[in-house]
């Protein structure tokens, strides 16, 4: 009877999960996580079966250093490039559930109604050293989504661009270090992201390359879609302030992660994998167009900046401001700067 029901409880906390997990915004959220993880971690082991081939091709005098770190820098590109390509896949995905989060589609779990269940003492005794503390290093899956915009003349009022279309996401892996043994306090986060900052012009307008400058103009016709992407892959450094309260159990210390509130101070730094322009429009026969332009816009290709978030547990709001002008030599600077959610997968 006794292992019946922790069979009982072990279905029921996985059933009632997966149940949430389908319902939530947060649980399909982490399906997409999970699935950009997967394919993050293919190709990665794939290049360094290739890195690997290379070294012995070098060891057996085949290939000079030069050539070596050459073929090793082009996999590496190429690589990072099916990365993107596979990922892409999945932004529609994404965006069609973000929106369902704006409109109010995806239902709310209600947490308040749960199922208590107690075990007796003897059971928690067997079961701590299975949960007896994590590793003072721990890795987390981070999603962000929410409103971007460019800073002009320092301020965001009154902008060009749409404040509640223009978005931005981010997804990444981290690594998150205890920094002092025996306190929960500080911890140093750090990691990979990838980031799309998308702005979507007001009144009908759109970038154009001249020279070295980047213009907004006003199209001949009216446009149903106006999009302006850049794609950045960063690595974001952060010191996170964990309020979690150690534990301490038969005389040790146990220490958890995520489980109360949070604050990270910090920046990122990276380069621009990409910049697409998305225009959609009705033809003088009335036929829908969709073009779609690739090129550098002036762009900077180098980006840094300083982000912020403070939260509960796994989700917090989310901060980010990009110091570097988001345009190279135009007359005025213009700075990206993204407000929304974040959330740790821990």
């Amino acid at each position: 009877m006794r292992n019946f029901k922790i069979y009982l409880v072990v279905f029921v906390c996985l059933f009632g999960s997966k149940m949430r997990a389908q319902e939530s915004f947060e649980g399909k959220a982490k399906d997409i996580a999970s699935r950009i993880e997967t394919i993050v971690k293919e190709e990665k082991n794939e290049l360094k079966v290739e890195v690997e081939a290379v070294n012995e091709q070098l060891a057996q005098g085949k290939l000079t250093n030069e050539e070596a770190d050459e073929k090793k820098k082009a996999l590496a590109e190429a690589r990072a490039k099916t990365i993107e390509e596979k990922v892409a896949k999945v932004e529609d995905e994404l965006h069609t559930l973000v929106q369902d989060k704006v409109d109010g589609k995806i239902k709310v779990i209600d947490t308040s109604k749960t199922i208590t269940i107690h075990f007796s003492k003897d059971y928690f005794a067997h079961h701590d050293k299975c949960s007896n503390g994590e590793k003072r290093t721990t890795s987390q899956f981070v999603f962000a989504f929410g409103a971007n915009n460019l800073v002009t003349d320092q301020q965001v009022a009154n902008s060009d661009f749409k404040y509640w279309k223009s978005h931005f996401y981010e997804w990444g892996l981290t690594y998150n270090t205890r920094i002092l043994k025996e306190d929960n306090l500080l911890h140093f986060k750090y990691g990979i992201s990838l980031m799309y900052n998308n702005l979507r012009p007001t009144d009908d307008r759109y970038f154009v390359k001249n020279g070295a400058q980047t213009d907004l103009v006003t199209s001949t016709v009216h446009l149903d879609e106006s999009r302006f992407r850049n794609v950045y892959i960063m690595l974001p450094l952060h010191l996170e302030f964990d309020f979690t309260k150690k534990e301490i159990r038969d005389d040790a210390n146990y220490f958890r992660t995520h489980k109360s509130m949070r604050v990270g101070l910090g920046g990122y730094a990276g380069f621009r994998v990409k910049s697409k322009q998305i225009l959609c429009f009705d033809d003088t026969s009335g036929n829908d167009v969709e073009q779609k332009t690739k090129g550098n816009y002036n762009v900077n290709d180098f980006n840094y900046g300083l982000s912020t978030y403070v939260g509960y547990k796994a989700t917090s709001i989310y901060l980010k401001y990009d110091l570097q002008p988001l345009f190279e030599n135009n007359a005025v600077d213009q700075n990206n700067i993204s407000l929304g959610l974040r959330f740790d997968f821990n």
